[in-house]
């Protein structure tokens, strides 16, 4: 499918613009147009994660899936998991179009999207409906732009999903929704971090059941940041990082012509830039902490380089509008074949190997 996708499915969707191609692509995959990808069966890629078996540690990051409308077409396609939103309480539309704009010699995108998404109660009925259909789906949750306050919005989203989510992915590090990556300094961070595992902990008590919760952290942070951040979390029962968002740099691009719209760019290039934050906070919190790594993964290779970097997890979502629906299913498989070829039990075992080069490397700004 990979093959078919870029030599006929990718020129086809790339006659239109990027946003009407990922409508087109969620409504494809919606009707069940897309071939599902035969399950991967393998012990050596199973990860237990925040109390979440994973069949495998490949996701599909936030984003694409805004509306929570395809999750489980998504998990058909092999990934092991897969991440809806971001949701906002209320709907929105988001920032002006066009808002999406493809980097196709850099394999990138630059978006400045701002979390347009239909709000709670119409994913709250979606994901409802799927109640009881297994696999893990996670829910990234926001805040509205116009939102008098940011951190109730947060609350809002725990306790509206709380019986629906697999995890819960808070949110603050779309650079897309002014002021919005203010929410990881420190005081900020120890207030929102207080307010949504409390209530979290609360939920926890009365159903039984507790959903971890991660934090998903920018690539722009400098080393001062990072510290602050793994100081504050270190004070609260998070059950995890995500790193990274999109990223505000532009060095090295191919494609000059887009390059300087404004918006989060994604994809290939942003690969180092996020594992060097990755193996950074592997540092400065520990072994014991999960970590989810997004940014630039396309391939069984990246995906390792992103686990010996420190991270538990992978996620990913550019790499596949450039290779297609197939690539998660053969990144799955290559997985598969590489810890075969090199007698790995288990992926867990790759995790950290490299954290110490990855930490000592800088990114041009």
């Amino acid at each position: 499918m990979s093959d078919l996708f870029q030599s006929i499915g990718r020129k086809l969707l790339f006659i239109l613009n990027p946003e009407d191609a990922h409508g087109l692509s969620i409504n494809a995959l919606k009707t069940g147009l897309i071939p599902t990808c035969a399950p991967i069966h393998d012990p050596a890629l199973r990860v237990t994660v925040a109390g979440l078996d994973f069949p495998n540690p490949l996701g599909m990051a936030a984003g694409y899936d805004k509306n929570a409308e395809i999750p489980d077409s998504l998990l058909k396609l092999g990934f092991g998991f897969a991440e809806v939103g971001t949701l906002t309480p209320l709907a929105q539309a988001g920032n002006p179009k066009p808002r999406i704009f493809r980097l196709v010699e850099d394999e990138a995108v630059i978006n400045r999207l701002g979390f347009n998404n239909g709000g709670h109660d119409a994913a709250f009925q979606r994901l409802n409906e799927r109640l009881g259909r297994g696999g893990i789906v996670g829910v990234n949750i926001g805040a509205n732009k116009d939102s008098p306050d940011r951190f109730a919005d947060y609350v809002a989203g725990i306790r509206k999903f709380y019986d629906l989510a697999s995890y819960f992915t808070v949110n603050i590090s779309s650079p897309n929704t002014p002021g919005l990556r203010d929410l990881q300094a420190r005081d900020s961070l120890r207030e929102l971090l207080g307010k949504v595992l409390d209530t979290r902990d609360e939920l926890a008590a009365r159903s039984g059941t507790r959903r971890p919760v991660f934090l998903k952290i920018a690539p722009d942070l400098p080393d001062a940041s990072l510290d602050d951040i793994a100081a504050e979390i270190a004070l609260h029962p998070l059950d995890g990082l995500i790193i990274s968002n999109t990223t505000l740099a532009r060095a090295g691009l191919k494609n000059r012509a887009n390059a300087s719209q404004a918006g989060g760019l994604s994809g290939r290039p942003i690969f180092e830039r996020s594992t060097i934050v990755l193996a950074k906070m592997r540092q400065r919190i520990g072994g014991n902490l999960p970590i989810i790594g997004v940014g630039g993964v396309d391939s069984a290779t990246t995906a390792i380089a992103k686990i010996r970097a420190g991270a538990d997890l992978v996620q990913l979502y550019t790499s596949m509008i450039y290779r297609g629906p197939g690539l998660p299913g053969q990144i799955v498989k290559d997985l598969s074949a590489t810890l075969r070829r090199d007698g790995i039990t288990n992926i867990a075992e790759l995790r950290d190997r490299d954290v110490n080069d990855w930490a000592s490397r800088t990114t041009a700004d």
